[in-house]
């Protein structure tokens, strides 16, 4: 059975699906049609239930829930893997970094690239500056140079960024990762992999099953896809790759567990009561079988 699959060209990304597109493992009959896109691309794809699976943020689950169901294996949550909020102006995160989540009213004069609406980094950036609303979208490996060229007053950077700001002269304003441990005490969810609701049970379980394998190899041969995860990480250097690695694919990876779920449920319910998002009546996860 072939199905379509979309996930980002990022290094955790490639680390984990590398076995299962290159057949390192059992894929159980299955093959897939891969496609790569940055996470605010695969997002919008995921509202149009474009993908038979995907990688999405958890902030993006929420507006796809009715078309898809989270899969246990493939997630990226953890400490310490939060976004970054940077600035160029020294100053101005020193000021910022202060507040710590509060109002100043230059807030709202500022100006911030954001890697996407939908974005679990986004929905975090409300939770700690609900004042910073100039907001302007654009790919997230553009934004640090949006800084340094001066289009923006401040920036939002997921993935690789968050080892490179600092080589460009910029400055960190906040982890939001670290805003959200301490109120939540929780691991903070960023992206899953969800599957098409249309597919079979039997389907979705095999996914998982399979997906699980993909990310077990790679954790135990972590230098099997150095050639396809390379092929897609641009100019990145191998350090920053595997920094990358580690810091996105962990025991969430492998499986959710209690920890994992209920880091989730945190999250939905932070957004379900500020109205940030819609509820939904489905369920979130497939009961995990292995």
């Amino acid at each position: 059975m072939r199905l379509s699959l979309g996930f980002s060209p990022c290094p955790n990304d490639t680390f984990i699906f590398d076995a299962l597109i290159h057949h390192k493992v059992d894929t159980e009959g299955l093959s897939f049609d891969v496609y790569y896109d940055d996470v605010e691309t695969l997002n919008r794809k995921a509202f149009n239930a474009e993908m038979d699976i995907t990688k999405l943020s958890y902030h993006a689950y929420a507006y796809a829930a009715d078309k898809y169901i989270l899969l246990d294996a493939g997630s990226a949550l953890g400490f310490g893997v939060g976004p970054l909020l940077i600035s160029k102006d020294p100053e101005l995160a020193n000021r910022l970094s202060a507040v710590d989540g509060g109002g100043l009213a230059v807030e709202r004069q500022l100006t911030i690239g954001i890697p996407g609406k939908y974005t679990t980094a986004n929905f975090l950036l409300g939770l700690a500056f609900p004042g910073l609303a100039n907001k302007q979208e654009m790919v997230f490996s553009a934004i640090e140079q949006a800084l340094v060229d001066g289009h923006i007053d401040l920036g939002l950077i997921i993935h690789e960024n968050r080892f490179t700001y600092q080589d460009k002269g910029l400055h960190k304003v906040m982890d939001l990762g670290d805003f959200w441990e301490r109120t939540t005490g929780a691991p903070i969810p960023l992206g899953g992999i969800v599957a098409s609701r249309r597919l079979p049970d039997s389907i979705k379980h095999k996914v998982n099953r399979v997906l699980r394998k993909s990310v077990e190899f790679a954790l135990a041969n972590p230098q099997s896809g150095i050639d396809f995860i390379r092929s897609h990480a641009q100019e990145m250097s191998e350090e920053v790759m595997y920094k990358h690695i580690e810091l996105y694919v962990n025991r969430f990876s492998v499986a959710l567990g209690d920890e994992g779920r209920a880091a989730i449920h945190t999250l939905f319910n932070k957004a379900w009561a500020l109205q940030l998002v819609p509820q939904t009546a489905k369920d979130l996860f497939l009961e995990s079988t292995i």
